[in-house]
């Protein structure tokens, strides 16, 4: 295969899709050919590179795949995400979902399209975000040594727009402590008289403010000192960043199930 590919974006409309949109299309390795949105949507049939704010593309936003692809970044919604991935599945295309808050059946859904093509699944596109994750999971391996025993918190910020909450990311982040420290609590805030705070639990604290793009703060507490481990992306394009990376990563390779930790090679 050379090494210019042609793209697919899901969710081509929303904030994601029109960055994905315009940082792929200055991109000498890719080149978008189709722009998908639900067939309810509003913006078909309008040129995605206007949506995106960089002038007409010649992309016109579809309902479907009407042109060739050969990856697709999914930045939509739980039921735009299953949608897309059985549309791949069928015609062998690369995928990388972006999309968040998926859970049981739907997650079952988009991870079934792997059986048959190539598919990235990752709570965060961030590069800076994956990095914290083994951080997180090398520290994590080291204290739970610790005769005392660690605390465990997990504070994140999203913009007031974000409909699921704590974030994907900041649930990955407690999945990987729990599987290496064996937490088996997961408490999503505190009021009233809880008690004293067991050491089986990971707190989780979901702060919305403004057009926060995405903080998440993991603190290990010991007694006497603290370790945080901080990571902050500024803009959305750090997540567009790392979803390309992703494209251009999976575009190459066999049926099956990738992470960006594949992407990034830890």
């Amino acid at each position: 295969m050379s090494d210019k590919f042609t793209l697919g974006v899901n969710g081509a409309a929303g904030r994601m899709g029109q960055r994905v949109v315009a940082l792929a299309h200055v991109d000498p390795q890719l080149t978008v050919t189709a722009a998908i949105e639900p067939a309810s949507s509003p913006q078909l049939g309008k040129d995605a590179g206007e949506l995106a704010g960089i002038g007409p593309i010649g992309v016109a936003v579809t309902a479907d795949i009407v042109a060739r692809v050969d990856v697709v970044i999914d930045f939509s919604t739980p039921a735009g995400a299953v949608a897309i991935a059985q549309i791949c599945a069928e015609r062998g295309i690369p995928l990388v979902v972006a999309t968040t808050g998926l859970e049981g059946k739907q997650r079952e859904a988009v991870l079934s399209a792997a059986q048959v093509t190539p598919v990235l699944i990752s709570p965060s596109m961030s590069l800076a975000v994956n990095l914290t994750m083994k951080l997180v999971r090398d520290a994590a391996r080291i204290l739970k040594h610790v005769p005392s025993g660690v605390d465990v918190e997990i504070i994140e910020r999203h913009h007031r727009y974000k409909e699921d909450a704590p974030s994907g990311t900041a649930l990955k982040f407690g999945q990987i402590i729990a599987d290496e420290m064996g937490q088996t609590e997961h408490v999503h805030g505190r009021h009233g008289r809880p008690g004293p705070r067991p050491q089986c639990e990971i707190g989780y604290h979901a702060l919305r403010v403004g057009d926060n793009v995405g903080e998440h703060t993991i603190v290990f507490g010991l007694l006497g000192e603290t370790i945080d481990l901080a990571v902050k992306n500024q803009t959305r394009d750090s997540y567009a960043y790392g979803a390309l990376a992703a494209a251009k990563f999976l575009v190459t390779q066999k049926p099956g199930l990738y992470s960006m930790a594949d992407v990034l090679g830890f």
